[in-house]
């Protein structure tokens, strides 16, 4: 009986963490086709879902915890179980089924509700297992019954989950062996390599073959006149 206790604490813990970050919920992934026998699965589970969901809350709230023959601390216990079970049936499940909805085959989403619907199963438990043994009879069938079919609910959702998880596993290596074949047939293109030899010798600059002739300077014309000509003869010698 400690040990339901405590588990139930805990869970309680998870359910209040869950409701206070019901808005947070998991990106819808991107829009793509999904087969209707997934759809019409998962619209099934939402449904018997949905009528746990409204039939629990109507069956917490007809308990009478203060009339039940415990101490102080156990009924305290488990009002704060009640407490915590009604605040995630009512703010926080109802997100997450709306967001698997949106995406039905979200892998995070669908992980998400099942552990939820793991915390509310414990918690649930802990509350139906106190009812029977200081409540009503009424009390305690009421929640029995919730109790069981909230079991079911978390069997088919990790059933789901599983069979989820396959499907992509598959998926993925389809695409990794079709990824593998289209490189085998279109190998990638070398990389051409430039390579710098630092040993060799630098070439020298190629110089003009004009830039190595000289110029000779040609003589002024009139001192090559006077070169050539031939003085005249007197006539008087």
């Amino acid at each position: 009986m400690k040990r339901k206790s405590t588990l139930g604490c805990l869970s309680a813990a998870v359910l209040t963490f869950a409701a206070a970050l019901h808005g947070q919920s998991p990106a819808p992934q991107s829009a793509e086709p999904v087969a209707y026998a997934s759809v019409n699965q998962l619209n099934q589970l939402l449904e018997q879902l949905q009528k746990f969901s409204d039939s629990s809350q109507a069956d917490l709230s007809k308990l009478r915890i203060e009339h039940w023959k415990t101490d102080s601390n156990t009924r305290k216990q488990t009002q704060g179980n009640v407490d915590s079970l009604t605040r995630n049936l009512h703010d926080a499940l109802p997100e997450m089924i709306s967001t698997l909805r949106s995406s039905p085959e979200n892998l995070g989403a669908t992980f998400k509700l099942y552990r939820n619907l793991d915390a509310l199963y414990d918690v649930f438990g802990s509350v139906a297992e106190s009812a029977g043994a200081f409540g009503s009879k009424d009390e305690f069938q009421s929640l029995d019954n919730d109790l069981n079919v909230l079991e079911q609910s978390r069997r088919a959702f990790a059933d789901r989950m599983a069979d989820l998880a396959s499907t992509k596993e598959n998926e993925i290596a389809n695409l990794r062996t079709k990824l593998q074949q289209a490189q085998a047939v279109t190998p990638a293109t070398p990389v051409k390599k430039t390579v710098v030899d630092d040993a060799a010798p630098a070439k020298k600059p190629a110089t003009s073959k004009t830039a190595k002739k000289k110029t000779v300077p040609k003589p002024p014309a009139s001192d090559a006149a006077n070169s050539t000509a031939t003085p005249a003869s007197n006539p008087n010698q």
